[in-house]
């Protein structure tokens, strides 16, 4: 039987930054998440996802019980994980942070999540490139083979007809336009201002986009001063390395900080030092990185202002406004695409039953047949015999030929889960269809070029 996805997760709209960046995790730590996660006796296949607004394990149950005693497995095994990752003394301590979806319910919110339908910032652009990192780094991990492979897959192909055949993503589009947003309303037009940018990443150039020519200077301090030159370059400023932070900060006026850094890169006694310098003048700083870069501590010294992810909630109320009538459009979509879904994903439900169905009639069938041939019968010829084995298989045929007929039909209503269950039970089917699944599990693993298709889409 076709098990149901599970997610279970953290994000903007549960946990505040805070909280956020307790479970955030580098893409080289990844692997070894997977490989915890691969280890957990009760899950199939997983997948990790870590952006700046969210947190997510997503997961197939093992086939070793019933669909809900399974999922309920699987539920706790997802937990367990996501508590040994940030080293809580119990799952408990998780509960006020999480959400959990299973079924078709975890299929949308998927769907729903690569398309940036539950973004902060809807629209945005980055979250299919990392939901296809993280797809990437569970199937090289193993830990992505089969269905729940395909569902990622589905998933990516819902985000480009959104991305096509709406406009949910057209103008400020990331966290970093609206960060720069949220400057220009600071300081107006920015003519006046020097924006630094800490960081010379993907989220960076997305502000220096945002920018354009806006401020008086833009300047990009970075770890690599070569990444910092060829940004700073592209946009006609200045860059420094991060070795000089502390004078790049006594010059500027909006800081804007998004490095992928696992501490605070500017702290308290930094700003400190800075703002004798600047001997009084006013620094914004708009944090968009998770972990964040910017200690909060700093908002508390004179003349100095700390705006994090969570700040930008006034901005993202405007960008949601204006993307309403595009958000239906997309949410429709994505309801066509769980339609097509659910109704392939019953499918699969029907196929094995259908086959074991005729599996276990057959033998039955032929077995009987045997022992009459070895008894009353013995004395029959090879041609007789022959005759009436084809005589039990096209039996066979005829008489499955209405059962298996409505059951593909009614696979493609809500209701063919309850009759493959019904099938299963009455024809006491489970090891027959054991076998099958097996089979066809071990076939779906070989699909190589199914997976290195994916990665092109």
């Amino acid at each position: 039987m076709t098990l149901p996805v599970v997610v279970i997760g953290l994000s903007h709209k549960t946990a505040p930054v805070d909280v956020r960046e307790r479970f955030a995790a580098g893409k080289e730590i990844l692997p070894e998440i997977l490989a915890r996660l691969m280890q957990k006796p009760d899950l199939e296949e997983a997948m990790f996802l870590s952006t700046c607004n969210r947190v997510e394990i997503i997961a197939m149950p093992k086939r070793s019980a019933a669909p809900e005693e399974a999922t309920l497995l699987a539920s706790r095994a997802i937990r367990e994980a996501l508590r040994e990752h940030i080293g809580a003394s119990s799952t408990g301590e998780l509960a006020d942070w999480l959400y959990e979806r299973s079924g078709d319910d975890a299929v949308r919110h998927i769907f729903r999540v690569a398309s940036s339908l539950d973004s902060m910032v809807l629209g945005e652009p980055q979250i299919l490139g990392q939901v296809k990192s993280a797809y990437d780094a569970a199937v090289a991990a193993g830990a992505l083979r089969s269905h729940l492979a395909r569902c990622v897959r589905r998933a990516f192909t819902v985000a480009k007809r959104i991305r096509t055949e709406t406009q949910l993503g057209t103008g400020a589009v990331s966290i970093s336009s609206i960060a720069v947003d949220l400057a220009k309303r600071i300081f107006g037009d920015l003519s006046d201002s020097t924006v630094l940018l800490v960081g010379a990443g993907e989220m960076a150039e997305a502000s220096a986009k945002s920018l354009g020519k806006g401020a008086r200077a833009m300047r990009v301090c970075n770890r690599s001063f070569e990444r910092a030159a060829n940004l700073a370059s592209a946009f006609g400023g200045a860059a420094a390395p991060l070795d000089q932070l502390e004078a790049e900060l006594v010059i500027s006026d909006v800081v804007v900080t998004s490095t992928a850094a696992s501490h605070f890169v500017i702290t308290r006694d930094l700003v400190k030092r800075v703002m004798k310098q600047r001997k009084g003048r006013t620094l914004f700083f708009i944090d968009i990185a998770v972990p964040r870069n910017v200690d909060p501590l700093v908002h508390e010294l004179d003349n100095t202002y700390v705006f994090n992810i969570d700040d930008l909630e006034q901005e993202v109320i405007e960008n949601m406004k204006a993307r309403k009538q595009e958000v239906i459009a997309a949410e429709a979509i994505v309801e066509t695409e769980m339609h097509d879904w659910s109704a392939w994903a019953r499918g699969l439900e029907v196929t094995p039953t259908v086959i074991a169905l005729r599996a276990r009639t057959r033998g039955m069938l032929m077995a009987e047949l045997e022992r009459t041939l070895n008894g009353r019968l013995k004395h029959l010829g090879e041609g007789d015999r022959a005759a009436l084995f084809q005589m039990m298989e096209s039996a066979t045929n005829k008489l499955l030929h209405a059962p298996t007929t409505r059951l593909k039909a009614t696979a493609q209503s809500s209701d063919g889960g309850d009759l493959v269950e019904a099938l299963v039970d009455l024809f006491d089917l489970p090891a027959v269809l054991d076998s099958v699944e097996s089979a066809n599990d071990a076939n779906g693993a070989n699909e190589k070029s199914d997976t290195t298709s994916a990665r092109c889409q």
